[in-house]
């Protein structure tokens, strides 16, 4: 059975490669596996039907004959683990590369999250310009130390992983600040992963969801 992966019917990304579910697109084209997208509206997201496959009501969700997942991180581990092409065949390597996956999304993606809530949630707070540097530091901290461990390495454990794909996604999240420019090793890091066939693939797929909406078609 075809996998089918839900998506926003109307992203907030406009089509810049943000959201989730391009996380699994990418995993997939990596993998060179056929799937299906199921575009959900954010009503539809609130709705039974959804909600049976993501308790919080959120995207990306994954189908597959009996199996029923949610969590980008849960679906790319699951895909990796299944197929050859994302973890090492050796257990140390492997081991590793799920770590960073665990790192791109608890250690990483969290400030940079956050930044958004101080920027956008709450840039109408009292105290936000006093906040919004702290956060502002909290990612530089972070950057640093990623970008001093992966130094003039092309990836962060030798050839390209799982552990590669997830942070390169969460490092995207950070670009329209500005922030990720401040560190090259990390903005070279990026566009490599950018440049990838597959990468380019998921994009222009999720890309072609927003223009269509564009053009009302």
């Amino acid at each position: 059975m075809t996998p089918i992966l839900t998506g926003f019917a109307q992203s907030p990304d406009r089509g810049r490669g943000l959201a989730r579910d391009m996380r699994v697109r990418w995993a997939l084209e990596e993998l060179g596996l056929p799937y299906e997208v199921r575009l959900v509206s954010f009503a539809e997201m609130k709705e039974p039907a959804h909600l049976a496959l993501h308790p919080f009501g959120q995207i990306p969700t994954y189908q597959e004959g009996g199996l029923a997942l949610f969590e980008s991180g849960a679906i790319l581990l699951h895909l990796a683990g299944q197929h050859a092409g994302l973890l090492p065949t050796d257990p140390l390597a492997r081991a590793r590369a799920v770590g960073w996956v665990f790192a791109a999304l608890n250690t990483i993606e969290p400030p940079i999250l956050d930044l958004f809530t101080a920027r956008v949630l709450e840039g109408d707070k009292p105290w936000a310009a006093e906040r919004l540097p702290l956060v502002q530091d909290r990612i530089r901290t972070r950057f640093g130390q990623l970008s001093a461990r992966l130094g003039a390495a092309e990836w962060l454990e030798g050839d390209f992983t799982a552990g590669d794909l997830m942070m390169v996604s969460v490092l995207l999240r950070a670009r329209s600040s500005g922030l990720l420019e401040e560190f090259p090793t990390l903005a070279a890091y990026v566009a490599r992963g950018e440049a990838r066939a597959a990468y380019q693939r998921a994009f222009a797929a999720q890309l072609a969801v927003f223009t269509a909406l564009s053009d009302g078609s």
